[in-house]
């Protein structure tokens, strides 16, 4: 079935129209259902400034209906990705609501720190909910959470969950290499995973019991040689100092 708003026998007089290029101010020619076009003066493409992107968003037959999509509805699928994750995760997890309060809190220290890092926030995000996600099967399968089980049983799972999702290919190799080594960072490491590495460090730390017995000094020395980003060291300040 094609698309209504695509189908030409819907169309009105207002299915062409003419706008300013933003970039010279040359009148453009659009179709309504141009996604972009460029310039005939200065060759910038331009975005259609009457279009509804609104199911290009979710819709897994976007680029074959518009055609390639602009960068700006790119970033919203990828953004409304970690929503549909993190509900695949609680959904995973089941009535394990500590694991499930854990992930969220992870995910949203690994927002406030991959912010101010500028780091990928799909990948960050999506790594974020699905960090621990093998330890429902490392308990099952080996009787211990233990953080070299959780490396081996997490990435099956968030291979799959991301599958079904439809994520793009690139962001699952990079989702589950993350996870596949947590707890553990390599010599060289992505921003992405510092970013995670940080956030998860923090959601434990705060969780500590012990953390008030640390002195000032003693925690703020733990604080930068422990984390891997100057945005989670800042982070891990205000939260645990």
């Amino acid at each position: 079935m094609k698309c209504p708003g695509q189908d030409t026998q819907y169309w009105d007089q207002n299915a062409i129209f003419e706008t300013q290029c933003p970039e010279c101010g040359h009148m453009m020619e659009f179709f309504k259902d141009d996604a972009t076009r460029r310039c005939g003066h200065c060759n910038k493409k331009i975005v259609n400034p009457e279009m509804d992107f609104g199911c290009a968003a979710y819709c897994k037959y976007a680029e074959q209906c518009l055609g390639t999509l602009p960068e700006e509805f790119v970033a919203q699928q990828e953004d409304l990705l970690k929503d549909r994750v993190a509900v695949k995760m609680k959904q995973y997890f089941g009535t394990d609501f500590k694991r499930i309060g854990h992930a969220g809190r992870v995910a949203r220290y690994a927002e406030k720190i991959g912010k101010n890092e500028k780091a990928d926030m799909a990948v960050v995000l999506c790594a974020a909910y699905l960090h621990d996600i093998g330890i429902k099967n490392a308990e099952e399968k080996y009787g211990s959470a233990k953080a070299e089980h959780q490396h081996v049983e997490g990435p099956p799972v968030a291979r799959k969950i991301l599958q079904d999702l439809e994520a793009r290919e690139a962001l699952i190799d990079e989702v589950c290499d993350i996870i596949s080594h947590h707890h553990h960072p390599r010599d060289s490491e992505t921003l992405n995973f510092k970013v995670v590495y940080d956030a998860d460090m923090l959601a434990n730390m705060d969780a500590c019991q012990g953390k008030e017995q640390i002195d000032t000094d003693t925690l703020a020395r733990k604080i930068d040689s422990i984390y891997l980003t100057d945005a989670g060291k800042e982070l891990a300040r205000q939260t645990l100092m």
